[in-house]
């Protein structure tokens, strides 16, 4: 029976993982447009963007202040930033949140 019920639990902590990733191809146009920016380091069309991301959330891996840095996704008709990200750490990871960090998926090619 135990047996029955890890074999139940792992399986689902596989099917969380896998939803925690993104591929590329997968995201909004607007996104695809960022990480495309990202890659050629600019020009950003936001002020802020490239700026440290903290983590305060604690919802990324743990890494020193500095290694996230924070870019936008543009909303069609947001009158602001709206609410998605994409944060970019330095070995090249990347993840995507359209919930204002609630939630990443990290973004697979």
């Amino acid at each position: 029976m135990w047996r029955l019920v890890v074999g139940l639990l792992l399986a689902g902590l596989l099917v969380l993982a896998q939803a925690a990733e993104v591929s590329r191809h997968e995201l909004p146009a607007e996104a695809r447009t960022t990480l495309q920016l990202i890659d050629q380091g600019g020009p950003f069309p936001f002020a802020r963007d490239g700026v440290v991301f903290g983590n305060y959330e604690r919802v990324l891996p743990a890494s020193r202040r500095g290694y996230y840095h924070e870019y936008t996704v543009a909303t069609p008709g947001a009158r602001n930033r709206g609410a998605r990200r994409i944060i970019a750490g330095r070995q090249g990871e990347r993840y995507y949140t359209n919930d204002h960090y609630r939630t990443f998926r990290r973004i697979s090619e």
